[in-house]
């Protein structure tokens, strides 16, 4: 009896580990920091709730979108998006068709939405073109 409950606690513990590499391997804050580390684009939102910030990555820089829920002509959309950047020094050899490149992503998730780049991103979008 005992080496029957001894193998059936063995089995429960292989599923609950292959259950635990399952999730870490799923996680999107891993794949958020990964992405990160390779200087890739990864988008990380949850487009049914509002309440969630949207953060992407793009070139080994972490932004972080702040939405707001507003009223378009048929529904409610987000129509706000406060893009802020985690840590301003990662920043270093960003251009502006890379924050054109970034809207456009947005936009393609968010069409209702107009975004507004916090400091001092926005800095980048007042400098005039020479």
């Amino acid at each position: 009896m005992i080496v029957i409950l001894f193998r059936v606690l063995v089995i429960i513990a292989l599923v609950l580990l292959v259950y635990t590499l399952i999730q870490y391997y799923r996680n999107p804050s891993r794949r958020l920091r990964l992405a990160k580390e390779a200087n890739e684009f990864f988008f990380l939102d949850e487009p049914n709730n509002s309440k969630k910030n949207v953060q992407f990555v793009y070139k080994g820089c972490l932004f972080e979108g702040e939405k707001y829920l507003g009223t378009t002509e048929d529904a409610f959309e987000v129509v706000n998006i406060h893009v802020t950047v985690r840590d301003p020094l990662e920043l270093r050899g960003l251009t502006r068709d890379d924050l054109y490149f970034m809207e456009k992503e947005i936009l393609m998730r968010y069409p209702y939405a107009s975004i507004e780049w916090k400091h001092p991103i926005n800095q980048l979008l007042l400098t005039s073109i020479e």
